[in-house]
């Protein structure tokens, strides 16, 4: 079977990541892939008109990658995952969503140049 989508993770991402716990980072890890073939809210989620998160629950704690669709082609092939936090409330702080939208932006300026 073939993914439906590639992931990308920018560095601020693979930073996140690389300060988790092992077994919290295996769990991600597990999810980003199981997304990629299984379509789930619980695992990947819109968010707004642009930005989507990857969900990961593990030990009662809620753990979320910000992502966007990049167009390959015409097609959505392509989610580059921004950054990740720690959930502390049970809404979305507004302030990450900025942020992910923001680093969507400066990602589309900085692709764009390079046609």
């Amino acid at each position: 079977m073939k993914p439906t989508f590639e992931i990308e993770l920018l560095s601020e991402a693979i930073e996140f990541l690389e300060n988790l716990d092992s077994k919290v980072r295996e769990k991600i890890y597990y999810n980003l892939k199981k997304s990629q073939f299984v379509s789930d809210n619980e695992l990947f989620k819109k968010l707004t008109d642009s930005i989507w998160e990857f969900r990961t629950l593990y030990n009662s704690r809620a753990y979320r990658l910000f992502a966007f669709w990049d167009k390959v082609d015409g097609k959505n092939t392509l989610v580059v995952a921004t950054h990740g936090i720690l959930k502390k409330t049970q809404k979305t702080p507004p302030k990450e969503i900025k942020k992910a939208e923001d680093i969507r932006r400066q990602y589309l300026e900085n692709k764009n140049k390079k046609k």
